[in-house]
């Protein structure tokens, strides 16, 4: 989502404040802008690509040695030039409206008490110049400075309700930034030298520029000046090195790099046999070590009696199939739930739940309040399934399971989803190993497919010719069903979340045994109708659903398995996988259906990598 980078420096930043935005664009956006104090405050700002913002920057001459920078996605007022950031403040008085002020702002998250803040504001004199949250925090700033811009932060920040990450300076102080975060990520660099310090939502933002890197806590405020800095935390007490140490995070810049593929998403759809194996590496046996690296997975493991799962979006259907291996494997009751919901609802919690956490980027705002929700109801075993070891899940989780899928720039989610599974099945063989409930045969039965899986998800992208066949079919429709039963209905939302995501076509996923209790109204000619079908205990069943459909008009899309027994026919186009695949049927029959979406979007002529509306990473509610 939104992304901030703010540098402190002897020289010139404003290269750097726009490369860290380019390195920032796979989270999503829809305006960008950069903002130095040099003869007061100057900036510039588009609702284009920061492509187009750099050359803006070249043309006019932009520089400073202080600066921040942002990439917005809209929330409060619409993506247009004056609702982008940096925000400036405007002097009060008669000619308030034309006469700029001396704080410049970026700002992640929302204010949820911005409309009450605002009334405030504008009686004590302030013109605001856009319809955001954010101009608000810059004029409250503004009106409590005194001299010293981070006292007026701290100060502020006391009167905000809501979610926030922000950067900001002030003319007055020109070689002075300040930061504070709560419920938003934010983090300092320590610049060579001592000469230059930074601040960012991502270390991605400063990849070749700093890996010494400081996550501020939950509350936290920073003081950042040349050659030096100074971190409060929520109570505003003084933090040490020890509370908040300097970590080396390699943020390789090259990750991101597009190579030979047409997009992100298409290369990191075939990126997932890599990270698979990435993510399965140096994994001999399953042992509840696996998650923390100590024996205290061992004792929470035997504690525990249930699992409640909390994810949003493309990690909450990961969730859901997890759901399917851990009863009928680990014989654990699970419950998963839509992170944005459970935290606003009446729950029963008990203390020998394992709490799991599903999450790419492990930011994810409505996943972190739902962790915090379950945590202050006494459900203190926490466990996260995530891509990025330093991020603020993996921290607050007492356990953690760090996928290695690498960076993932496409907003539609694909190769993270499958190491998630790839994850989520290795939890769930440990705490059946952990319950007595795995044999040491099953053990290295599953552990061999697990192996098995980068040549597996080879086999199946061979298939892509099929697919890019049937997307012709699909770039012209409007409206799309997909069925599954069982541990593959999951997959089959996924693969409906995933068309919807980019080809903007409308697509809902169903058990295939409900066809009957409504959707079958919807089918006609002009509803391809896509059925996972592998050859497991309910193919039957599912080949019964598939007749309803063919009954009604409707053509069916099958991804059956080799012995299946489904040939094509007149409304009926089958893709026969290179084999079946027991439980982890699903990390490779969801393949195809990415590869579906992928190419129905780029018939369409969509914007497949930033689709509208959506960004990578959600960091606000």
């Amino acid at each position: 989502m939104c992304g901030i980078v703010g540098a402190v420096s002897i020289r010139n930043v404003v290269p750097i404040l726009v490369q860290g935005l380019a390195r920032l664009e796979y989270r999503g956006y829809d305006s960008c802008g950069v903002a130095v104090v040099a003869d007061g405050l100057q900036r510039a700002r588009s609702t284009a690509r920061v492509a187009e913002l750099a050359e803006q920057v070249r043309a006019s001459g932009l520089r400073g040695s202080t600066g921040i920078a942002h990439t917005r996605w809209a929330t409060h007022g619409a993506p247009l030039v004056h609702n982008a950031h940096p925000h400036f403040s405007h002097g009060r008085g008669p000619d308030a409206a034309s006469r700029v002020g001396r704080v410049a702002l970026v700002h992640n998250g929302i204010i949820e008490n911005h409309d009450e803040l605002r009334a405030k504001l504008v009686t004590r004199g302030y013109v605001f110049q856009s319809q955001t949250d954010t101009e608000v925090i810059a004029h409250l700033i503004d009106n409590l400075y005194d001299g010293d811009l981070f006292e007026a932060v701290k100060s502020a920040v006391g009167q905000l309700r809501g979610a926030y990450a922000i950067a900001v300076f002030c003319k007055d102080e020109p070689h002075r930034l300040v930061g504070a975060r709560a419920g938003s990520p934010l983090i300092l660099g320590i610049g060579k030298g001592a000469q230059e310090h930074f601040l960012a939502s991502d270390a991605m933002a400063l990849a070749g520029v700093t890996d010494q890197i400081i996550y501020l806590g939950e509350g936290d405020l920073v003081d950042v000046q040349l050659g030096k800095y100074w971190l409060l935390d929520k109570a505003h007490k003084p933090l040490t090195t020890a509370q908040r140490p300097v970590r080396t995070v390699l943020a390789h810049s090259g990750a991101a790099e597009l190579g030979p593929y047409r997009h992100y998403m298409q290369k990191e759809i075939f990126e997932q046999p890599r990270a698979i194996a990435d993510t399965l590496e140096g994994i001999t046996g399953v042992a509840p070590e696996l998650f923390d690296g100590t024996a205290n997975a061992a004792r929470i493991f035997r504690e525990i009696d249930s699992v409640l799962i909390l994810a949003c979006g493309t990690s909450y259907y990961s969730g859901c199939t997890a759901k399917y291996w851990l009863e009928s494997i680990a014989k654990i009751p699970t419950q998963v739930e839509v992170a944005s919901e459970y935290r606003y609802r009446d729950s029963v919690p008990n203390a020998r739940t394992l709490v799991v956490t599903i999450t790419q980027s492990g930011e994810t705002a409505d996943t972190l309040a739902a962790l915090r929700h379950a945590q202050s109801q006494g459900m203190l075993y926490t466990l996260t399934v995530c891509n990025v070891a330093s991020s603020a899940m993996v921290r607050e989780c007492e356990l953690a399971y760090i996928t290695r899928a690498g960076i993932e720039i496409g907003v539609a989610s694909t190769k993270a989803f499958t190491a998630q599974l790839a994850g989520l099945f290795l939890l769930t063989l440990a705490l059946a190993q952990a319950k007595g409930r795995l044999s040491e045969a099953d053990e290295e039965r599953h552990l061999k497919a697990m192996r098995h899986l980068p040549t597996a998800l080879q086999a199946v992208l061979a298939l892509e010719p099929q697919v890019v066949a049937w997307a012709q079919d699909f770039a012209k429709m409007e409206n799309a069903l997909f069925l599954g039963r069982g541990l593959h209905y999951p997959v089959a939302l996924e693969g409906a979340l995933k068309l919807k995501e980019i080809s903007y076509i409308h697509a809902e996923a169903y058990p295939a045994g409900e066809l009957k209790h409504g959707p079958l109204a919807l089918v006609t000619s002009a509803m391809p109708v896509v059925t996972v079908a592998p050859n497991d205990a309910l193919l039957e069943k599912l080949k019964s659903n598939m007749h309803e459909v063919r009954a009604r008009g409707g053509v069916l899309y099958v991804l059956a398995d080799a012995d299946s027994h489904i040939e094509s026919a007149e409304g009926l186009h089958v893709i026969r996988m290179p084999e079946h695949y027991g439980a982890l049927s699903p990390l490779l029959h969801v393949v195809p259906l990415q590869l579906l979406a992928y190419h129905t979007a780029c018939a369409r002529g969509t914007d497949v990598d930033k689709p509208r509306n959506l960004a990578k990473s959600v960091t606000v509610e």
